[in-house]
C-alpha cells in the first residue's frame, strides 16, 4: 500500500524540520512548504492526503490556505497548528471544514494520534457505501469490476442518490487512487465560466482574466475528473468536451496550443440523456463516448432495507467528535423508516442531522423531524407558511416532481428565481426541469403545462 502523503506548511524552518522528523519517523511521505502560496503550488503538482499547517504565517494565513484547499480539492484533510491565543480562529477553521486543530506547544504523541485519526477518516471519507440491500450490492460489485479501467463511466440516478459517492468510490478503487480526484457540478457554474473552469484560460483572454489559470482537466491530470449533472452542459461546450475525451488534449480559453492530459472522466446525470439526444439537446456522439460503461443507482424508495442502517450511520456521523449518545424513540424511527424520500439519501441525512440538532435529552422524537415527514402529505415551504401538497400514494415520482414545481411557480407568479429558492434548486436546474415537463416560464402564463 502506498504511503500516506502529508504536506507540512509553516514559515518557521525549525518547526517544519521538527514536524518532518516526527512524521517521517512514522513512515509518512512528508513534504514541507514555507508559505501558503508555496503549499498551493505543491498541491497543484501532486496529490496530498493531508495538510498540516500553521495558522499564523506571513502572507497567506492558515485560514486562507484552508479556504484555497477546500475550493481546490475537498478530499484533502486539513489540520491546523495554533498558538494558545488563536483558539477562536481555529474554531472558525473547524466551521470551514478543517478536521481538527492542535495548540502549541503540542505533544508528539497527540500530534500522531490526530494525524492517524484524520487519515483513518480519509480511508472511509466519501467512499463508504453504506447499504445492505441486494440492489446496492450489485452496484458495489460493478464498481469493483470496472474501477481499474480507464474508460469513461456514466452514473445515472435521481438527485440525492449518491452519484458523487459512487464516483469517489470508483476512484478510490482505481489505479489512480493516489492521484487527485476533482469534481465539478456542471449546473452550479455559469455556462460562460464553465469552459474556463474545465479547460483553463490564458491571461487577458477575457475581462477579468488577470492571469493564466489551469482548468480541472489539467489539475486532474493522471487522476479522475467527475462531471456531475452532465446533462446541463451547453451544446457548444459539449463539442469541446467530446474533443478532450477523444484526443486526450485540451486548449485553454484564449490559448493557441494543445495541452495533453491523461484524465479518467466519470460523469453523472439525473436526466434521460438518450431522450435528450433525440430532442437534439445533447450530442449523440458525446452520449456514446460517455456511456462506455454505465452504473444505475436505484432511488432510496426502491431499496428500503438500506434506510435503517443509513439512519444509524448518519447519527454516528453527525455526533462523531462529540460526547453525545443519540437515541431515537420508536415513533420517530418508524416515521424515518416509512417515509418515501423524494430527495433520496440526501434528504434522509438532512432529516437526521436536523433532528440531532433539535432533540432534547439526546432522544430524537417525532417533534424533531421535518414537517414533510410528520404531516405525511405535505412538504413545508421555505417561508414556513404555505405548504406543497403531494399527490396520492403510488403516483409516479416524476408526477410528484411536476406537481411540486407547478405549485412553486404558481405561488411565485411564475418567478423562476423565487421558485428555485422555494424548491431548493439552482436557477439553471429549475429551467431544465421546466423544459423537461413542458411548463411555461416567466411571462408565458401561470405555470400551466404546455400542449405538445
Amino acid at each position: 500500500m502506498a504511503r500516506k502523503s502529508i504536506l507540512v506548511v509553516d514559515d518557521e524552518k525549525n518547526q517544519r524540520e521538527i514536524l518532518e522528523t516526527i512524521l517521517s519517523g512514522e513512515g509518512y511521505d512528508v513534504t514541507t512548504a514555507s508559505s501558503g502560496e508555496a503549499a498551493m503550488k505543491f498541491v497543484e503538482s501532486r496529490r496530498f492526503d493531508l495538510v498540516l499547517t500553521d495558522l499564523k504565517m506571513t502572507g497567506m494565513s492558515g485560514l486562507d490556505l484552508l479556504k484555497e484547499l477546500t475550493n481546490y480539492d475537498k478530499s484533502i484533510i486539513v489540520i491546523l497548528l495554533t498558538a494558545h491565543g488563536s483558539v477562536d480562529s481555529a474554531v472558525d477553521a473547524l466551521r470551514l471544514g478543517a478536521f481538527d486543530y492542535l495548540q502549541k506547544p503540542y505533544d508528539s504523541e497527540k500530534l500522531l494520534d490526530t494525524v492517524s485519526r484524520a487519515l483513518n477518516k480519509l480511508s472511509a471519507l466519501d467512499t463508504e457505501i453504506v447499504s445492505v440491500s441486494p440492489e446496492m450490492d450489485k452496484v458495489k460489485k460493478l464498481i469493483l469490476k470496472i474501477a481499474k479501467s480507464n474508460s469513461t463511466v456514466l452514473i445515472r440516478g435521481e438527485s440525492g442518490t449518491g452519484k458523487e459517492l459512487i464516483a469517489r468510490s470508483m476512484h478510490k478503487n482505481s489505479l489512480r487512487t493516489n492521484e487527485t480526484f476533482q469534481a465539478v457540478n456542471c449546473a452550479a457554474i455559469n455556462e460562460n465560466l464553465l469552459e474556463s473552469e474545465l479547460f483553463g484560460h490564458e491571461k487577458g483572454s477575457f475581462t477579468g482574466a488577470v492571469g493564466e489559470k489551469k482548468g480541472l482537466f489539467e489539475i486532474a491530470n493522471n487522476g479522475t475528473l467527475f462531471l456531475d449533472e452532465i446533462g446541463e452542459l451547453d451544446i457548444a461546450l459539449q463539442a469541446k468536451l467530446l474533443r478532450a475525451l477523444q484526443e486526450r488534449e485540451i486548449r485553454r480559453v484564449g490559448g493557441v496550443r494543445e495541452i495533453p492530459v491523461d484524465v479518467r472522466v466519470l460523469a453523472a446525470t439525473n436526466r434521460d440523456l438518450l431522450k435528450m439526444t433525440e430532442e437534439k439537446r445533447f450530442r449523440e456522439d458525446l452520449y456514446y463516448r460517455l456511456n462506455v460503461l454505465s452504473i444505475e443507482i436505484p432511488p432510496l424508495r426502491e431499496r428500503r432495507s438500506d434506510i435503517p442502517v443509513l439512519i444509524d450511520y448518519f447519527v454516528k456521523k453527525h455526533t462523531r467528535g462529540t460526547e453525545r449518545t443519540i437515541n431515537i424513540d420508536s415513533a420517530a424511527r418508524k416515521l424515518l423508516n416509512d417515509y418515501h424520500y423524494p430527495g433520496n439519501v440526501r434528504q434522509l441525512e438532512s432529516a437526521v442531522e436536523r433532528a440531532i440538532l433539535l432533540c432534547e435529552n439526546d432522544t430524537i422524537t417525532t417533534e424533531d423531524l421535518p414537517p414533510e415527514m410528520t404531516q405525511g402529505t405535505s412538504l413545508a415551504a421555505v417561508d414556513g407558511d404555505a405548504q406543497f401538497k403531494l399527490p396520492p400514494e403510488g403516483v409516479n415520482f416524476e408526477d410528484v416532481e411536476r406537481s411540486l414545481i407547478m405549485q412553486a411557480m404558481d405561488r411565485t407568479d411564475n418567478n423562476i428565481t423565487k421558485s428555485a429558492k422555494l424548491l431548493g434548486l439552482t436557477f439553471r436546474t429549475l429551467q431544465y426541469r421546466l423544459e423537461k415537463f413542458g411548463i411555461k416560464k416567466d411571462g408565458e402564463g401561470n405555470g400551466e403545462e404546455v400542449e405538445e
